[in-house]
């Protein structure tokens, strides 16, 4: 199974060790995508979302495999989504975790969701009490834990709980270009309904992206979604044992 890691722009460590829980009776395989992580590139390199979707076919020649299970997470749901719209034939199954909205119309509503989630008065008090408390200067590595914790803290449905977060960086130059590369209209909806391929869509309740984007992706794929309670848009860390179980229930694995 190929697990693709959000951002864009990120890296997969972060899905660690969440993801890991799957890996009973079947291999998972990850990798950081171009511009992010340990797959660095110069700068007049492009990383559009063409290049992302390319890089993911020419690895699966190089791994000698006819057809890809994938377990796209968040931005990676979209990738999995982009690469079996290009690639239909080479898509064995496709599993969505807290998937990033298939229409450029839905990003707008989440976008807002979450930076009104960013900016609740107990977060700013918090972000205002950490510059105040010196800790920079007394202990870089703990401001930078602390300062991360409050920078994505809007994605949890418990705030408290993005402590078990694997801390992360997002390349900037990759992130900004692979959502311009997909232009102000893009809409994988009608694409989607034309794929046979068996798909699952997990969710949070309390994702900041909104649980209607995901039905909606799920709908045109013609796959069950499955709504995990009390979590926000890291199922992986506030809802594991549901998560591995669901996803556990639907992927392959060797018999």
């Amino acid at each position: 199974m190929i697990v693709l890691h959000g951002g864009p722009g990120a890296h997969h460590d972060y899905l660690l060790p969440g993801f890991d829980t799957l890996a009973t009776g079947r291999t998972l395989v990850y990798y950081d995508q171009r511009g992010g992580g340990r797959s660095a590139v110069g700068r007049d390199v492009p990383v559009g979302w063409r290049e992302q979707v390319h890089d993911l076919e020419a690895l699966r020649d190089v791994w000698g495999l006819e057809q890809l299970h994938l377990c796209g997470y968040s931005w990676g749901a979209l990738l999995a989504m982009l690469y079996a719209t290009t690639f239909p034939a080479r898509v064995a199954s496709l599993a969505l975790v807290s998937p990033a909205p298939a229409a450029r119309a839905e990003r707008t509503q989440y976008e807002a969701a979450l930076a009104a989630r960013g900016a609740t008065p107990e977060l700013v008090a918090e972000r205002a009490a950490l510059q105040a408390s010196g800790l920079r200067e007394r202990d870089l590595p703990a401001y930078q834990q602390r300062l991360f914790e409050l920078a994505v803290a809007g994605y949890f449905h418990d705030p408290s709980r993005a402590s078990d977060l694997t801390p992360f960086r997002v390349t900037g130059r990759t992130q900004q270009a692979v959502w311009d590369s997909l232009g102000d209209d893009f809409d994988l909806r009608p694409a989607l309904r034309e794929l046979d391929v068996p798909a699952i869509v997990v969710h949070g309740d309390d994702d900041p992206i909104p649980v209607a984007t995901a039905q909606a992706t799920a709908d045109a794929l013609r796959a069950r979604c499955v709504i995990l309670p009390a979590s926000g848009h890291v199922p992986y860390v506030e809802a594991l044992e549901p998560f591995r179980a669901t996803l556990d229930g639907f992927l392959p694995a060797a018999r």
